[in-house]
């Protein structure tokens, strides 16, 4: 190999390596965040990184969709349709809530193989949506392997809201959690520099972390614990799983 592509390919192979690692976020985000009259909300299942607008990732039929309202769960895996974005495949779904309280929408992914960082990613996401404005039940636990509950109420918040939220494992805390942060950047924002994209916060001794939004739209929170037990690589070797605790809220600005 001339001296010139030997230079351009470990430039490459450095830069692969050292460049930053983009953030994975499994989105659920739904029409409204909260719905005055009660009726239907929309929900696009997306795996992407946000603030960059994609690229979206092919995701596998999930294993578990549905929605906890008043101590009630319903599954809607049924309902899920497929909303391909960007060539990659997503999903959407159209669920009607007639009571008051608040829903928990939740997904539980198929396992994503990420090669690039030789292993699995399996990321348990969530977005209340609080029907007939109620203000109630939104605190309720899914009971995830790993979840965030909101200490903060999460719907009905404003742009430069603090929102506060405790990361569990087995349902215990989960101290000194590092927890990811970003939005959808429909604004068109742009970054000063890669280090601005995803911002992190770390939660205290007891799992409790805390963010102000500082710009209106939906911002997710993605903790990222090490799962118990590794899976099997495509090529066959075991390796390490990343279990996501993700939370969706949406700030709204002061008109």
């Amino acid at each position: 190999m001339p001296p010139v592509a030997r230079a351009l390919a470990a430039c490459t192979l450095i830069c692969a390596v050292a460049g930053p690692a983009r953030a994975h976020f499994q989105e659920i985000i739904p029409s409204a965040d909260v719905l005055p009259d009660g009726g239907e909300v929309t929900l696009d299942l997306v795996f992407t990184h946000p603030f960059e607008g994609g690229p979206v990732m092919t995701m596998a039929r999930p294993v578990a969709v549905g929605v906890l309202q008043n101590g009630e769960r319903t599954d809607l895996l049924g309902d899920l349709v497929e909303a391909p974005q960007d060539g990659a495949m997503a999903y959407r779904l159209t669920h009607g809530l007639e009571a008051p309280g608040a829903a928990l929408f939740y997904i539980e992914p198929a396992p994503y193989w990420e090669p690039a960082e030789g292993k699995y990613i399996v990321h348990y996401a969530k977005v209340v949506v609080d029907s007939y404005a109620s203000g109630e039940g939104w605190d309720a636990s899914l009971g995830f392997p790993v979840e965030i509950v909101p200490l903060s109420r999460p719907t009905g918040l404003w742009t430069g809201n603090l929102f506060t939220g405790v990361v569990t494992k087995g349902g215990a805390p989960v101290p000194f959690a590092e927890v990811e942060v970003e939005f959808i950047n429909d604004h068109g924002i742009t970054a000063p520099s890669d280090a601005y994209i995803t911002q992190v916060v770390k939660a205290d001794a007891n799992g409790t972390f805390s963010y102000a939004m500082p710009v209106s739209g939906w911002w997710g929170f993605a903790a990222l614990i090490e799962g118990d037990a590794p899976m099997t690589s495509p090529n066959g070797e075991a390796v390490p799983v990343e279990e996501g605790a993700l939370i969706w809220v949406n700030a709204k600005p002061v008109q």
